[in-house]
């Protein structure tokens, strides 16, 4: 598999039940996300159509065809004043990370998010013990900007988030 090409792109309706599917494992096994209950494909199909009418990105790394991961950028806040400041949202399929596929999707949802007229890009990432999210970040130009403790209460653990947050240049993209 490491001779196949990856393609970032943009997702499709044909992707979601594999985005579903990478969504679930870590929903239900991991505490990557607050998420307890795995989003059904019609449940994804809504949140596609409402990124695509806010012109952010929702992006598939797919590798031979196969989707290996996703990314999307989707609101910060609902009130109108943080309309130029999304969060992100990056997962990769078990076994397809250290591949370099996330630092791709997130190139490229940065690039699509300065397209889109974003000025701030904020990752909530959950201090898990697993540095990989903060480590792929900080060499995507993010910087820590502060910390929330024991804000989630899952699998009988409570965890802290590190906010990340990124300025992108005025004009961008």
């Amino acid at each position: 598999m490491s001779n196949e090409k990856s393609l970032i792109r943009p997702a499709v309706p044909a992707d979601l039940e594999t985005v579903a599917a990478i969504y679930s494992h870590y929903v239900t096994g991991s505490l990557a996300t607050f998420e307890e209950t795995p989003p059904t494909v019609p449940d994804w199909e809504r949140r596609l159509d409402d990124l695509a009418g806010r012109r952010l990105p929702f992006l598939i790394a797919d590798v031979g065809g196969q989707v290996a991961g996703y990314a999307y950028a989707s609101p910060w806040r609902p009130k109108p004043a943080y309309r130029h400041t999304v969060e992100d949202t990056i997962y990769l399929a078990p076994g397809w990370t250290g591949r370099g596929l996330g630092r791709a999707l997130l190139d490229a949802l940065l690039a699509g998010c300065a397209s889109a007229g974003a000025r701030q890009v904020i990752a909530v990432i959950a201090d898990t013990g697993d540095a990989a999210s903060a480590a792929l970040h900080r060499r995507s130009g993010f910087t820590e900007a502060g910390r929330l403790r024991q804000v989630g209460h899952k699998h009988g653990r409570w965890v802290d988030t590190v906010l990340m947050q990124r300025e992108l240049s005025p004009g961008a993209g």
